[in-house]
């Protein structure tokens, strides 16, 4: 989910909102494809790469880790619906937290605990502050200032595999918590199309 910055940002839900659409389908669980179909999306200078990195093809919806260029796990993932893609290309991990309170964009709420759509872990990988805005199947969101994105667990495990996202990445629980524990900040991240 791409989350408002909280120090900086500020977001409204603009008149838009008011106008009732349908709602969207909800997008398809991702194929399954082989691991050597999963290594060959990976560009030849990441698979050159010594030490950990995360590769996350947001066109299969899974998250790989790879540890000097060999595919070490993968991961089925949740990315960004369309007009919230995933942020497309290289990174870095800035920030890892664990237990992770999430900021409501439209009213700033905080959440945390059990119903925290974060989850229990938090690795954020991408901060823009050009704001943003779009239709999020619900709403219009306008949300002026900074917005990050990042690989975070969710309580809703049926949206794991699907483009449903404002731009995070979902992971089940226990597998965020695995790479939460495999990665630093500084490691990269590379988000393919």
């Amino acid at each position: 989910m791409l989350l408002a910055a909280p120090a900086s940002a500020t977001t409204t839900a603009s008149s838009a909102a008011q106008t009732k659409r349908p709602p969207d389908p909800i997008p398809p669980v991702a194929e399954p494809i082989s691991l050597e179909a999963s290594l060959a999306r990976v560009p030849m200078d990441l698979r050159q790469r010594l030490g950990v990195q995360l590769v996350l093809d947001r066109t299969h919806r899974q998250l790989l880790v790879l540890r000097d260029g060999v595919i070490r796990r993968r991961y089925p993932a949740a990315v960004g619906t369309e007009g919230w893609e995933t942020p497309a290309g290289r990174h870095r991990v800035l920030q890892k937290v664990r237990e992770p309170v999430w900021t409501h964009p439209v009213d700033g709420r905080h959440i945390s605990g059990e119903k925290n759509p974060l989850g229990t872990r938090w690795i954020g990988f991408y901060r823009d502050c050009k704001g943003r805005n779009g239709w999020d199947g619900e709403q219009y969101l306008d949300i002026a200032g900074c917005t990050v994105a990042g690989f975070h667990g969710t309580p809703h495990r049926w949206t794991v595999g699907r483009a449903v996202s404002h731009g995070c990445v979902r992971l089940y629980e226990e597998n965020v918590q695995e790479v939460f524990d495999l990665v630093r900040v500084g490691t990269p991240v590379t988000v393919l199309p």
